[in-house]
Protein backbone atom coordinates (compact mmCIF):
# COMPACT_ATOMS: atom_id res chain seq x y z
CA UNK A 1 0.00 0.00 0.00
CA UNK A 2 1.47 3.37 -1.05
CA UNK A 3 1.48 5.78 1.87
CA UNK A 4 3.17 9.00 2.91
CA UNK A 5 3.12 7.82 6.52
CA UNK A 6 6.09 6.57 8.45
CA UNK A 7 5.27 3.23 10.05
CA UNK A 8 6.71 2.69 13.54
CA UNK A 9 6.52 -0.47 15.64
CA UNK A 10 7.49 -0.81 19.31
CA UNK A 11 8.05 -4.15 21.03
CA UNK A 12 9.73 -5.48 24.15
CA UNK A 13 8.89 -7.32 27.35
CA UNK A 14 8.51 -4.08 29.29
CA UNK A 15 8.42 -0.34 28.55
CA UNK A 16 6.76 -0.76 25.16
CA UNK A 17 3.41 0.80 26.11
CA UNK A 18 5.00 3.83 27.75
CA UNK A 19 7.48 4.20 24.88
CA UNK A 20 4.61 4.08 22.39
CA UNK A 21 2.50 6.59 24.31
CA UNK A 22 5.44 8.93 24.88
CA UNK A 23 6.59 8.84 21.25
CA UNK A 24 3.02 9.42 20.09
CA UNK A 25 2.79 12.46 22.35
CA UNK A 26 6.06 13.84 20.95
CA UNK A 27 5.07 13.22 17.33
CA UNK A 28 1.70 14.94 17.84
CA UNK A 29 3.71 18.15 18.18
CA UNK A 30 5.24 17.52 14.75
CA UNK A 31 2.53 15.99 12.57
CA UNK A 32 -0.61 13.88 12.39
CA UNK A 33 -0.39 10.59 14.28
CA UNK A 34 -2.50 7.44 14.53
CA UNK A 35 -1.57 5.18 17.43
CA UNK A 36 -2.50 1.65 18.42
CA UNK A 37 -1.51 0.39 21.86
CA UNK A 38 -2.37 -1.71 24.92
CA UNK A 39 -4.71 -4.21 23.23
CA UNK A 40 -1.98 -4.97 20.76
CA UNK A 41 -3.16 -7.87 18.60
CA UNK A 42 -3.40 -8.38 14.86
CA UNK A 43 -6.99 -7.11 14.50
CA UNK A 44 -6.25 -3.70 15.98
CA UNK A 45 -3.03 -3.41 14.02
CA UNK A 46 -4.76 -4.26 10.74
CA UNK A 47 -7.45 -1.68 11.48
CA UNK A 48 -4.80 0.97 12.15
CA UNK A 49 -3.05 0.34 8.83
CA UNK A 50 -6.23 0.06 6.76
CA UNK A 51 -7.92 3.16 8.18
CA UNK A 52 -5.03 5.61 8.55
CA UNK A 53 -2.21 4.74 6.16
CA UNK A 54 -3.40 7.39 3.73
CA UNK A 55 -4.23 10.29 6.05
CA UNK A 56 -1.52 10.47 8.73
CA UNK A 57 2.14 11.38 8.86
CA UNK A 58 2.95 8.67 11.40
CA UNK A 59 1.41 5.28 12.15
CA UNK A 60 2.64 4.08 15.52
CA UNK A 61 1.87 0.67 16.99
CA UNK A 62 2.73 -1.23 20.14
CA UNK A 63 3.37 -4.81 19.04
CA UNK A 64 3.00 -7.36 21.83
CA UNK A 65 3.14 -11.14 21.67
CA UNK A 66 1.71 -13.80 23.96
CA UNK A 67 2.95 -16.97 22.28
CA UNK A 68 5.37 -18.24 19.67
CA UNK A 69 4.13 -17.33 16.21
CA UNK A 70 2.23 -14.17 17.20
CA UNK A 71 4.80 -11.71 15.85
CA UNK A 72 5.13 -12.83 12.23
CA UNK A 73 1.68 -11.77 10.95
CA UNK A 74 1.77 -8.47 12.87
CA UNK A 75 5.27 -7.55 11.73
CA UNK A 76 4.36 -8.42 8.15
CA UNK A 77 1.22 -6.26 8.39
CA UNK A 78 3.07 -3.24 9.79
CA UNK A 79 6.34 -3.49 7.82
CA UNK A 80 7.84 -0.70 9.96
CA UNK A 81 10.10 2.06 8.76
CA UNK A 82 11.30 2.17 12.35
CA UNK A 83 11.31 -0.82 14.70
CA UNK A 84 12.02 -0.10 18.38
CA UNK A 85 12.93 -2.88 20.83
CA UNK A 86 13.02 -1.81 24.48
CA UNK A 87 14.23 -4.85 26.44
CA UNK A 88 13.70 -8.59 26.78
CA UNK A 89 12.56 -10.42 29.92
CA UNK A 90 10.88 -13.71 30.68
CA UNK A 91 7.18 -12.98 30.25
CA UNK A 92 4.34 -15.42 29.49
CA UNK A 93 6.54 -18.10 31.04
CA UNK A 94 4.15 -20.96 30.27
CA UNK A 95 4.28 -20.16 26.54
CA UNK A 96 7.90 -19.13 26.04
CA UNK A 97 9.76 -21.08 28.75
CA UNK A 98 13.06 -19.22 28.18
CA UNK A 99 14.12 -15.61 27.70
CA UNK A 100 15.91 -16.63 24.52
CA UNK A 101 12.60 -17.76 23.03
CA UNK A 102 11.08 -14.39 23.90
CA UNK A 103 13.95 -12.64 22.12
CA UNK A 104 13.60 -14.87 19.07
CA UNK A 105 9.89 -14.04 18.79
CA UNK A 106 10.18 -10.30 19.34
CA UNK A 107 13.08 -10.05 16.90
CA UNK A 108 10.62 -10.82 14.13
CA UNK A 109 9.70 -7.13 14.10
CA UNK A 110 13.30 -6.22 13.27
CA UNK A 111 13.29 -8.70 10.38
CA UNK A 112 10.42 -6.80 8.74
CA UNK A 113 11.99 -3.33 8.71
CA UNK A 114 11.39 -1.79 5.29
CA UNK A 115 14.28 -1.08 2.92
CA UNK A 116 15.85 2.22 3.97
CA UNK A 117 14.41 1.88 7.46
CA UNK A 118 16.08 1.60 10.84
CA UNK A 119 16.01 -0.66 13.89
CA UNK A 120 16.41 1.18 17.21
CA UNK A 121 17.82 -1.29 19.75
CA UNK A 122 18.67 -1.19 23.45
CA UNK A 123 22.48 -1.32 23.60
CA UNK A 124 22.38 -2.39 27.27
CA UNK A 125 20.47 -5.60 26.55
CA UNK A 126 22.55 -8.34 24.83
CA UNK A 127 19.45 -10.20 23.71
CA UNK A 128 18.10 -7.07 22.02
CA UNK A 129 21.46 -6.35 20.39
CA UNK A 130 21.46 -9.89 19.05
CA UNK A 131 18.55 -8.85 16.85
CA UNK A 132 20.83 -6.56 14.81
CA UNK A 133 21.91 -9.56 12.74
CA UNK A 134 18.32 -10.12 11.64
CA UNK A 135 18.16 -7.12 9.30
CA UNK A 136 20.34 -5.60 6.63
CA UNK A 137 18.95 -2.15 7.39
CA UNK A 138 20.58 0.51 9.54
CA UNK A 139 20.96 -0.07 13.29
CA UNK A 140 20.72 2.77 15.82
CA UNK A 141 21.34 2.00 19.48
CA UNK A 142 20.27 3.65 22.74
CA UNK A 143 21.40 2.97 26.28
CA UNK A 144 23.53 4.06 29.20
CA UNK A 145 26.80 2.48 28.13
CA UNK A 146 29.41 4.45 26.24
CA UNK A 147 28.91 2.62 22.97
CA UNK A 148 25.26 3.66 22.49
CA UNK A 149 24.44 6.06 19.64
CA UNK A 150 21.88 7.78 21.87
CA UNK A 151 23.21 7.70 25.41
CA UNK A 152 21.35 8.52 28.64
CA UNK A 153 23.60 10.35 31.11
CA UNK A 154 23.13 12.35 34.30
CA UNK A 155 20.10 10.25 35.22
CA UNK A 156 18.54 11.37 38.50
CA UNK A 157 15.29 10.59 40.33
CA UNK A 158 14.00 10.05 43.85
CA UNK A 159 10.38 10.64 44.81
CA UNK A 160 9.04 13.33 45.09
CA UNK A 161 11.62 14.47 42.52
CA UNK A 162 10.84 13.34 38.98
CA UNK A 163 13.14 11.74 36.45
CA UNK A 164 15.64 13.99 34.74
CA UNK A 165 18.37 13.00 32.32
CA UNK A 166 20.41 14.14 29.35
CA UNK A 167 20.44 12.31 26.03
CA UNK A 168 23.58 12.70 23.92
CA UNK A 169 24.18 11.61 20.35
CA UNK A 170 26.75 12.49 17.66
CA UNK A 171 26.30 16.20 17.13
CA UNK A 172 23.60 16.67 19.77
CA UNK A 173 22.84 16.91 23.47
CA UNK A 174 19.40 17.38 25.04
CA UNK A 175 18.54 17.88 28.72
CA UNK A 176 15.12 16.46 29.54
CA UNK A 177 12.72 16.83 32.45
CA UNK A 178 9.88 14.34 32.86
CA UNK A 179 6.99 13.52 35.16
CA UNK A 180 8.12 9.91 35.71
CA UNK A 181 8.83 8.74 39.27
CA UNK A 182 11.09 5.78 38.46
CA UNK A 183 14.61 5.52 37.10
CA UNK A 184 13.80 2.63 34.76
CA UNK A 185 11.76 4.98 32.57
CA UNK A 186 15.05 6.20 31.12
CA UNK A 187 14.50 3.34 28.63
CA UNK A 188 11.28 4.82 27.25
CA UNK A 189 12.59 8.39 27.37
CA UNK A 190 15.80 7.57 25.51
CA UNK A 191 14.16 5.25 22.98
CA UNK A 192 11.45 7.81 22.18
CA UNK A 193 14.04 10.58 21.87
CA UNK A 194 16.16 8.49 19.48
CA UNK A 195 13.13 7.71 17.30
CA UNK A 196 11.96 11.32 17.28
CA UNK A 197 15.40 12.58 16.23
CA UNK A 198 15.52 9.95 13.47
CA UNK A 199 12.12 11.18 12.30
CA UNK A 200 13.28 14.79 12.11
CA UNK A 201 11.54 16.21 15.17
CA UNK A 202 13.39 19.33 16.42
CA UNK A 203 15.09 18.79 19.81
CA UNK A 204 13.26 21.74 21.36
CA UNK A 205 9.94 20.12 20.44
CA UNK A 206 11.04 16.86 22.02
CA UNK A 207 12.01 18.60 25.27
CA UNK A 208 8.75 20.56 25.45
CA UNK A 209 6.55 17.56 24.70
CA UNK A 210 8.53 15.31 27.05
CA UNK A 211 8.02 17.68 29.96
CA UNK A 212 4.27 17.77 29.32
CA UNK A 213 3.72 14.03 29.04
CA UNK A 214 1.56 12.63 31.87
CA UNK A 215 2.58 9.03 32.67
CA UNK A 216 0.04 6.28 32.16
CA UNK A 217 -1.67 6.12 35.53
CA UNK A 218 -1.58 2.36 36.15
CA UNK A 219 1.98 1.91 34.83
CA UNK A 220 3.91 3.53 37.67
CA UNK A 221 1.84 6.68 37.40
CA UNK A 222 0.97 8.59 40.55
CA UNK A 223 -2.27 9.45 42.31
CA UNK A 224 -1.75 12.25 44.81
CA UNK A 225 -4.32 12.70 47.57
CA UNK A 226 -4.53 16.32 48.82
CA UNK A 227 -3.41 16.30 52.44
CA UNK A 228 -2.95 12.53 52.27
CA UNK A 229 -0.71 9.85 50.79
CA UNK A 230 0.93 9.61 47.38
CA UNK A 231 0.23 6.40 45.46
CA UNK A 232 2.47 4.86 42.82
CA UNK A 233 0.20 2.56 40.80
CA UNK A 234 1.78 -0.37 38.92
CA UNK A 235 -1.16 -2.72 38.40
CA UNK A 236 -1.14 -3.92 34.79
CA UNK A 237 1.13 -6.93 35.11
CA UNK A 238 3.72 -8.22 37.55
CA UNK A 239 6.26 -10.61 36.03
CA UNK A 240 8.95 -11.40 38.57
CA UNK A 241 11.72 -9.66 36.63
CA UNK A 242 9.85 -6.35 36.83
CA UNK A 243 9.16 -6.45 40.57
CA UNK A 244 12.54 -5.07 41.54
CA UNK A 245 12.00 -2.05 39.26
CA UNK A 246 8.84 -1.08 41.15
CA UNK A 247 10.46 -1.68 44.54
CA UNK A 248 13.36 0.57 43.51
CA UNK A 249 10.91 3.48 43.44
CA UNK A 250 10.17 2.90 47.11
CA UNK A 251 13.83 2.45 47.99
CA UNK A 252 14.80 5.78 46.40
CA UNK A 253 11.84 7.75 47.78
CA UNK A 254 12.05 10.54 50.32
CA UNK A 255 8.83 10.30 52.31
CA UNK A 256 7.77 10.29 55.99
CA UNK A 257 6.63 6.68 55.56
CA UNK A 258 6.80 4.08 52.80
CA UNK A 259 4.43 1.15 52.36
CA UNK A 260 4.04 -1.59 49.76
CA UNK A 261 0.78 -3.29 48.76
CA UNK A 262 1.50 -6.47 46.81
CA UNK A 263 -1.10 -8.46 44.85
CA UNK A 264 -0.42 -11.49 42.68
CA UNK A 265 2.79 -11.90 40.70
CA UNK A 266 2.13 -13.04 37.16
CA UNK A 267 4.86 -15.65 36.79
CA UNK A 268 2.39 -18.48 37.19
CA UNK A 269 4.92 -21.26 36.74
CA UNK A 270 7.60 -22.07 39.27
CA UNK A 271 7.95 -21.79 43.02
CA UNK A 272 6.05 -19.56 45.41
CA UNK A 273 9.44 -18.45 46.73
CA UNK A 274 8.91 -15.31 44.65
CA UNK A 275 6.53 -14.04 47.35
CA UNK A 276 9.05 -14.80 50.07
CA UNK A 277 11.73 -12.92 48.13
CA UNK A 278 9.35 -10.01 47.50
CA UNK A 279 8.66 -9.67 51.21
CA UNK A 280 12.33 -9.90 52.13
CA UNK A 281 13.15 -7.05 49.78
CA UNK A 282 10.09 -5.04 50.78
CA UNK A 283 10.70 -5.20 54.53
CA UNK A 284 14.15 -3.66 54.02
CA UNK A 285 12.85 -0.57 52.23
CA UNK A 286 9.35 0.01 53.63
CA UNK A 287 7.74 0.29 57.04
CA UNK A 288 4.92 -2.07 56.09
CA UNK A 289 4.28 -4.69 53.40
CA UNK A 290 0.65 -5.68 52.77
CA UNK A 291 -0.13 -8.88 50.87
CA UNK A 292 -3.55 -8.98 49.17
CA UNK A 293 -5.17 -12.33 48.38
CA UNK A 294 -4.57 -15.90 49.43
CA UNK A 295 -0.79 -16.04 49.09
CA UNK A 296 0.17 -14.48 52.43
CA UNK A 297 1.56 -17.74 53.81
CA UNK A 298 4.22 -17.71 51.10
CA UNK A 299 5.78 -14.55 52.54
CA UNK A 300 7.31 -16.50 55.43
CA UNK A 301 6.93 -13.42 57.62
CA UNK A 302 7.88 -14.07 61.23
CA UNK A 303 5.53 -13.73 64.19
CA UNK A 304 7.55 -10.75 65.35
CA UNK A 305 7.14 -9.02 61.97
CA UNK A 306 3.40 -9.66 61.99
CA UNK A 307 2.98 -8.46 65.60
CA UNK A 308 5.02 -5.33 64.87
CA UNK A 309 2.84 -4.51 61.85
CA UNK A 310 5.72 -4.87 59.37
CA UNK A 311 3.68 -7.51 57.54
CA UNK A 312 -0.08 -7.55 57.05
CA UNK A 313 -2.26 -10.03 55.15
CA UNK A 314 -5.65 -8.91 53.85
CA UNK A 315 -8.01 -10.86 51.62
CA UNK A 316 -9.49 -8.18 49.36
CA UNK A 317 -8.73 -4.77 47.83
CA UNK A 318 -11.64 -3.33 49.83
CA UNK A 319 -10.04 -4.47 53.08
CA UNK A 320 -6.78 -2.83 52.02
CA UNK A 321 -8.53 0.42 51.15
CA UNK A 322 -10.22 0.47 54.55
CA UNK A 323 -6.92 -0.22 56.31
CA UNK A 324 -5.07 2.50 54.44
CA UNK A 325 -7.78 5.08 55.00
CA UNK A 326 -7.66 4.38 58.71
CA UNK A 327 -3.87 4.60 58.96
CA UNK A 328 -2.61 6.93 56.19
CA UNK A 329 -0.48 9.94 57.07
CA UNK A 330 0.12 13.05 54.95
CA UNK A 331 2.91 12.71 52.43
CA UNK A 332 3.57 9.00 52.78
CA UNK A 333 4.32 6.92 49.68
CA UNK A 334 2.27 3.78 48.97
CA UNK A 335 3.20 1.45 46.12
CA UNK A 336 0.38 -0.64 44.63
CA UNK A 337 1.97 -3.50 42.72
CA UNK A 338 0.40 -6.63 41.23
CA UNK A 339 -1.03 -8.26 38.14
CA UNK A 340 -4.25 -6.83 36.79
CA UNK A 341 -6.68 -9.43 38.14
CA UNK A 342 -7.21 -7.75 41.54
CA UNK A 343 -7.46 -4.21 40.09
CA UNK A 344 -5.50 -2.69 42.97
CA UNK A 345 -5.82 0.72 41.32
CA UNK A 346 -9.26 0.93 42.95
CA UNK A 347 -7.56 1.42 46.28
CA UNK A 348 -5.96 4.70 45.22
CA UNK A 349 -9.01 5.86 43.29
CA UNK A 350 -11.15 5.35 46.40
CA UNK A 351 -9.24 8.12 48.18
CA UNK A 352 -10.58 10.59 45.59
CA UNK A 353 -13.90 9.11 44.48
CA UNK A 354 -16.69 6.91 45.77
CA UNK A 355 -15.66 3.47 44.51
CA UNK A 356 -18.58 1.06 44.74
CA UNK A 357 -17.28 -1.88 42.72
CA UNK A 358 -15.20 -4.03 45.05
CA UNK A 359 -15.56 -7.50 43.56
CA UNK A 360 -12.16 -9.05 44.34
CA UNK A 361 -11.64 -10.59 40.89
CA UNK A 362 -14.08 -9.37 38.24
CA UNK A 363 -12.53 -11.11 35.25
CA UNK A 364 -12.13 -7.97 33.15
CA UNK A 365 -8.83 -7.53 31.35
CA UNK A 366 -9.09 -3.74 31.18
CA UNK A 367 -8.19 -1.56 34.13
CA UNK A 368 -10.73 0.33 36.20
CA UNK A 369 -9.98 3.63 34.45
CA UNK A 370 -10.78 2.11 31.05
CA UNK A 371 -13.81 0.21 32.35
CA UNK A 372 -15.22 3.32 34.00
CA UNK A 373 -17.80 1.39 36.02
CA UNK A 374 -16.08 1.46 39.41
CA UNK A 375 -18.61 4.04 40.63
CA UNK A 376 -21.34 1.37 40.39
CA UNK A 377 -21.75 -1.93 42.24
CA UNK A 378 -20.46 -4.84 40.20
CA UNK A 379 -23.93 -6.41 40.15
CA UNK A 380 -25.29 -3.70 37.83
CA UNK A 381 -22.37 -3.68 35.37
CA UNK A 382 -23.97 -6.11 32.95
CA UNK A 383 -27.06 -3.95 32.53
CA UNK A 384 -24.90 -0.87 32.07
CA UNK A 385 -22.85 -2.56 29.34
CA UNK A 386 -26.01 -3.63 27.54
CA UNK A 387 -27.31 -0.06 27.73
CA UNK A 388 -24.08 1.18 26.17
CA UNK A 389 -24.32 -1.37 23.36
CA UNK A 390 -27.93 -0.43 22.60
CA UNK A 391 -27.14 3.29 22.73
CA UNK A 392 -24.21 2.82 20.36
CA UNK A 393 -26.32 0.84 17.91
CA UNK A 394 -29.02 3.50 18.05
CA UNK A 395 -26.52 6.26 17.28
CA UNK A 396 -25.22 4.28 14.31
CA UNK A 397 -28.68 3.60 12.88
CA UNK A 398 -30.16 7.00 13.69
CA UNK A 399 -27.29 9.50 13.59
CA UNK A 400 -29.66 12.42 13.33
CA UNK A 401 -30.96 11.82 16.85
CA UNK A 402 -28.75 13.67 19.31
CA UNK A 403 -30.73 13.13 22.48
CA UNK A 404 -29.20 10.58 24.83
CA UNK A 405 -31.30 8.60 27.31
CA UNK A 406 -30.48 8.73 30.99
CA UNK A 407 -28.13 5.89 31.89
CA UNK A 408 -29.50 3.34 34.33
CA UNK A 409 -27.79 3.04 37.69
CA UNK A 410 -26.28 6.54 37.58
CA UNK A 411 -26.07 8.74 40.59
Amino acid sequence: MASKAKFIGVTGSSAKTTTTALLSHILEGHGQVATHMDFNGIRGLTKLVNEHAGDRDFLLAEVGVGAVGNMAPMADTLRPDIAIVTLVGLEHRAKFRTVETVALEKGGLVECVRPGGVAILNADDPLVMGMAARTAERIVTFGRNEGADFRAVDVSVGFPERLGLTVTWPGGRLALRTQFVAEHFWVSVTAATAAAIELGVPPETIAERMAGFVPIRHRCGTIDVPGGPHFVVDTVKAPLYSLRLALDIVAAAHAPRRRIVLGYLSDFAGSNRKYRDAFRIGREIAEQVVFVGDHASHSEASKEEIQAGRFLALETPLAVAQHLKATAIPGELILLKGSGNLHLERIAISFLEDVRCWKPICGKAQGCDACGLYRLPYEVHRGRRRWRERAMLKRILQPWKRARPTEPGAG
